[in-house]
């Protein structure tokens, strides 16, 4: 009788198995060329929001005559604006007068339209012909506004459809090209070539540099971490596989009894929240008297591809927050920023609801709730049915060819994490910069948040692929259905004071929908809503200008108030949130002040601004 060793690869038993290898290393390369060649974007969601987009317009014969009539109606106001323009500029050449014709075209819708746009800012915009390829920009894009909704579309499929149309347009844009950029072209002449010269030099920098996505932070280390930025004195008091936490110096004799524990965004470094002395968050709480912590994530490497969202919550959030706790003795407000924010609140539903546990002051297991004072969550979701433009890039399709790539190297790299922050606000992070480096020549100024934003870090593919799963494709932390080690937790387990922030032009994580945690959370909800973006809305310092923010608190058993109704009923205050924060801890902690708490001094674990801030990789 014949017999096959079962660990030979030739034997029946193991052909299938080794098949099965085989076409799933064919599928990993696929997706890994298709990648390459679509730049990161999957065919596939494409070609099914074009199609959904075609198929419901040919099948809406009204749609098509009236979009038809749309694009005669503002190519003939396009036309004759352009017209007008040129007449009136003629006319004024031949009086022998200078000057554009802005006050002629006041009363223009596309004139206006085209005055508030900062591509088009610039007075030489206003003169022919210059106006007319403009004007045809954002004629087209109040078009493709109309055209990219059909009715019976898919919603997902009409935001793809109007994002990347908008896109190509920006792409497109007048502004990005030397011929057709009078402000580029009177550079050149005024300097004789020397800007276009500059421009060149810049670009070939830039490309040199993998079309970098800022100032790396290796090449000026006078600048980087623990040199200019990061540099609130502290120690490393705490160091696992994934953090090291660090507890920062006091600046006065006595602190606030409650500690304040920040988990920052693991996409990020940590010290966007402790950039220079002067827009440094965790330098002004110790200087308003808090004990603060803060983690620094360790940037991942091949050897984490297996970690996943559990790992990332108990070893960066509950590992922390059981240090800090048992150190000081006080219950401790938790204070997370983005995906950092996302953590908190899983962690604070898991102790609510008793599905983990910290240790108490004595060292003994607790009460769950024990160890939280309260919850803040910075430009953080909890709910991701409305995730604004990050959603566009985010369907079943994406995220399989996502996780395809990241399967064969174990992680998602800083740079193609980064590259879709740019690629959502292309016009301002990608087209702006290249005009005014490789067109005009202009030098970049570098500055604390820009060399932050270069210092990239990687993500680990499984909590990637869970992250994006459980929370953007299925919203299981909204719907009660998300497994904290196997066991469901539910956020209205969260019974504690709530603090969140949103900003006005977030589009990592839009206001709207941070907003979400009234309906999600049990606690007493104070929702402050900042001027900026997702980043310099939260760094926001008192003393800088122009920053203004609404606060309201809403508490258990009130009627729900939609986000508009919210924003027109919430009083507006001048200044920074972060005095209204400050305010907002002092009110729910104990008001007992205890004598400074100086961090311990470890070597193997070493000052800060610690290890794992320190390491980058070059993709």
């Amino acid at each position: 009788m014949e017999t096959h060793d079962p660990a030979d690869p030739s034997t029946p038993a193991r052909r299938p198995a080794r098949l099965n290898d085989l076409t799933n290393a064919l599928d990993r390369n696929a997706a890994a060329v298709m990648v390459r060649f679509w730049s990161g974007l999957s065919p596939i969601s494409l070609a099914l929001a074009y199609t959904d987009w075609a198929l419901n317009l040919a099948a809406s014969p009204g749609s098509r005559v009236r979009l038809a009539r749309q694009a005669w109606q503002q190519g003939w106001e396009w036309f004759d604006d352009a017209a007008q323009a040129l007449v009136r500029q003629s006319a004024a050449t031949l009086l022998g007068r200078h000057g554009g014709p802005m006050h002629t075209l006041a009363t223009s819708p596309l004139a206006a339209a085209l005055a508030e746009d900062t591509r088009f800012a610039a007075p030489a915009w206003l003169q022919w012909p210059w106006f007319g390829l403009a004007g045809a920009t954002k004629a087209w894009e109040a078009w493709w506004q109309d055209a990219s909704s059909v009715r019976g579309m898919q919603s997902h499929s009409r935001e793809q459809m109007g994002f990347y149309g908008r896109q190509l347009l920006d792409a497109g844009a007048p502004s990005n090209w030397l011929w057709t950029n009078p402000e580029a072209l009177r550079a050149a002449w005024d300097t004789g070539g020397q800007s276009l010269l500059k421009g060149l030099g810049h670009m070939l920098d830039d490309l040199a540099d993998g079309q970098g996505i800022g100032t790396d932070p290796a090449a000026m280390p006078e600048l980087g971490p623990g040199a200019s930025l990061a540099t609130t004195p502290g120690q490393v008091v705490l160091r696992n596989e994934l953090i090291e936490l660090i507890q920062y110096a006091p600046a006065t004799p006595e602190v606030r009894a409650e500690p304040v524990l920040i988990i920052p965004s693991c996409i990020m470094k940590y010290y966007i929240l402790d950039l220079s002395p002067h827009n440094s968050l965790v330098r002004w709480l110790v200087g308003r008297g808090h004990t603060v912590y803060i983690v620094s994530w360790r940037n991942p490497d091949e050897g984490d591809a297996l970690l996943g969202m559990d790992d990332y919550v108990r070893e960066g959030v509950l590992a922390p927050l059981d240090h800090v706790h048992c150190a000081s003795g006080e219950p401790v407000h938790l204070m997370g920023y983005c995906l950092g924010g996302t953590f908190a609140a899983i962690a604070a539903a898991a102790l609510g609801g008793g599905d983990a546990t910290a240790c108490g002051p004595n060292g003994h297991d607790q009460e769950p709730a024990g160890p939280l004072a309260s919850l803040t969550l910075l430009a953080a979701e909890t709910d991701f049915t409305e995730p604004g433009e990050m959603g566009v890039l985010i369907d079943e399709a994406q995220v399989r060819q996502i996780e395809e790539v990241m399967a064969a190297r174990g992680f998602l790299t800083g740079r193609q994490m980064a590259g879709s922050f740019q690629f959502i606000r292309s016009r301002e992070l990608i087209w702006s910069g290249h005009t005014h480096r490789w067109l005009l020549g202009e030098e970049e100024l570098s500055s604390d948040l820009m060399l932050w934003n270069a210092d990239v870090t990687r993500l680990p593919a499984v909590m990637h692929s869970q992250y994006l799963g459980s929370c953007y494709l299925r919203n299981d932390l909204a719907e009660g259905r998300y497994l904290f080690h196997g066991q469901p937790i539910s956020l209205r387990d969260i019974h504690l004071p709530v603090f969140g922030v949103g900003t006005l032009k977030d589009h990592v994580a839009p206001w709207r929908s941070c907003y979400k945690m009234h309906r999600l959370v049990s606690g007493e909800v104070t929702f402050a809503l900042t001027s900026g973006g997702h980043n310099a809305g939260i760094v926001s310092e008192p003393g800088h200008g122009g920053r203004r923010y609404r606060l309201l608190t809403t508490r258990p058993g009130q009627p729900w108030r939609s986000p508009d109704e919210w924003q027109e009923s919430a009083p507006c205050h001048e200044g920074s949130w972060w005095t209204a924060w400050d305010e907002w801890l002092r009110a729910h902690s104990s008001g007992r002040r205890v004598p400074a708490r100086m961090p311990p001094e470890d070597a193997a674990l070493g000052p800060a601004p610690g290890c794992n801030v320190r390491v980058r990789y070059g993709d």
